[in-house]
């Protein structure tokens, strides 16, 4: 360890720009065991670990895992890592590590982060390839299982722990494959559909039960789940896209980010797709600068739009995005216009959107409190004209009508309301991720769905569970 003084902050080979815009193929190479435990070797021990006491919202016990891999006990490492965390290999992949554990990393002022995220990656996949078994119970014949509508990372997680205790998770998904945002909203570029696909066939392997293409409250009564199961656990996720309500906003020539990334995604998994979201040979104009955003503008690219512009409202500092997929996007040929806040649609004499006006925007002095507002700058509107506008603007939580039947409460937003260990107004029924908090990271989904795991397994067996993570919010 602490050989950050001789080995300097490497990250995983990435594919040349030209190479990876012809695919949906992750553009990082993942570390060799080697320069995994070189990588590692640079961590210092902290005393008190900011990676992971204020990092890392799954309090990962990163410098432990670090210092086996960096002694090359692989297995140690792999058991630790998924010790706290639900699925390192995709957290590692997805997570804004800059924002997180490596923007808390002693060594980010100056010397250069450990490589936090690439490591843990890492770990997960060189000891499942070696045959590393998880700490899953075979739940198949339990006696107690728990209903989990949604298989986003909050229903994944939620499953992975009770399967840890020997508990039957039952899932129920609307979509035809399993993973919620993590098969449809992020890319294949970031992460590969096999990695999702690999660990939820872990978890059925060990009891877990799936079933997709099924809506509750059509396919089966949200009763029946209450009936059947000693609990249910809310994933259902914030699905609905938030719009720009200018005339204009329901031309075909709009386009909502979530659609378009899974009418994409099922082009690509060949299943039956709406031909209506092809870009190709088109102008495409993005507007947004948060990572659904910028997974929009890399599609673009890979399905061989014209030209494809990301516009966003305040300056590059002040991206909500990972600045790694701001980068990435650069290298793949996006333009992006920075402090352009948009102001109106562009028809034409069909009504059908041409393009948006947009006026420049600049920033205050901060305030007493150092929050600095956006104002626009008066006469600086301007027209951008494109074939195409997506809008990647973020999620809304959607009023679901089974909630309200069923005496679960929900806020004016309507998301659902918990109390401390994630319990809804109605007993036994939990809920966790963006469906309660509202459209956030899918590590902080992933936390929601181990607390309660952890809570329904206390519940139903009135005792605390064995090695339960600690509290994190």
């Amino acid at each position: 360890m602490y050989e950050f003084t001789k080995i300097e902050r490497i990250d995983p080979v990435v594919k040349p720009s030209n190479e990876r815009v012809e695919n949906f193929e992750e553009i990082y190479e993942v570390y060799q065991e080697e320069d995994a435990a070189s990588q590692a070797s640079r961590c210092i021990q902290c005393g008190n670990p900011y990676c992971s006491s204020t990092g890392c919202p799954l309090s990962n016990n990163i410098p432990q895992w670090l210092r086996f891999i960096a002694e090359k006990d692989l297995e140690l490492a792999f058991e630790i890592s998924n010790e706290t965390s639900p699925f390192p290999e995709i957290l590692g992949r997805i997570c804004p590590h800059n924002r997180l554990c490596e923007g808390a990393c002693t060594l980010n002022d100056g010397h250069g982060a450990i490589t936090i995220g690439s490591i843990e990656v890492s770990i997960t996949e060189r000891g499942l390839e070696k045959g590393f078994s998880l700490d899953f119970q075979n739940a198949a014949d339990s006696d107690k299982s728990v209903a989990i509508i949604g298989s986003g990372p909050a229903g994944l997680s939620c499953a992975n722990f009770l399967l840890r205790a020997g508990v039957k998770p039952v899932i129920y998904e609307q979509a035809d494959e399993p993973g919620g945002l993590l098969t449809y909203g992020i890319p294949g570029f970031k992460l590969e559909k096999e990695a999702v696909k690999r660990r939820v066939d872990l978890m059925t392997a060990a009891g877990m039960e799936l079933h997709l293409n099924t809506r509750i409250g059509e396919d089966v009564s949200f009763e029946h789940l209450c009936n059947e199961h000693d609990a249910v656990f809310l994933g259902i996720g914030a699905t609905e896209g938030k719009i720009l309500s200018y005339k204009g906003y329901n031309s075909e020539s709009v386009y909502l980010a979530a659609p378009f990334l899974t009418n994409i995604q099922k082009k690509h998994f060949d299943k039956d797709y709406d031909k209506h979201y092809s870009v190709q040979g088109k102008k495409v104009m993005i507007v947004g600068g948060g990572d659904t955003a910028m997974d929009c503008v890399r599609t673009a690219v890979r399905e061989k739009a014209s030209s494809v512009k990301c516009f966003y409202r305040r300056d590059e500092a002040n991206m909500p995005g990972s600045q790694k997929e701001v980068e990435a996007a650069k290298a793949e040929g996006v333009e992006f216009l920075f402090q352009k806040s948009p102001k109106g649609f562009i028809l034409d004499q069909h009504d059908i959107v041409r393009g948006m006006k947009f006026i420049d925007t600049e920033l205050t002095d901060p305030d007493e409190d150092g929050r600095r507002k956006m104002r626009e700058v008066e006469g600086s509107e301007e027209s951008f004209y494109a074939d195409i506008v997506i809008l990647a603007l973020g999620f809304n939580n959607e009023k679901l009508s089974f909630l309200e039947e069923n005496g679960i409460e929900t806020n004016e937003w309507n998301a659902i309301i918990v109390d401390e260990k994630g319990q809804t107004s109605k007993p036994m029924v939990f809920a966790g991720g963006d469906g309660v908090r509202g459209a956030d990271l899918a590590v902080n989904a992933a936390l929601d769905g181990r607390e309660a795991a952890n809570n329904i397994i206390e519940a139903i067996f009135e005792k605390t569970v064995i090695h339960a993570p600690k509290d994190k919010n």
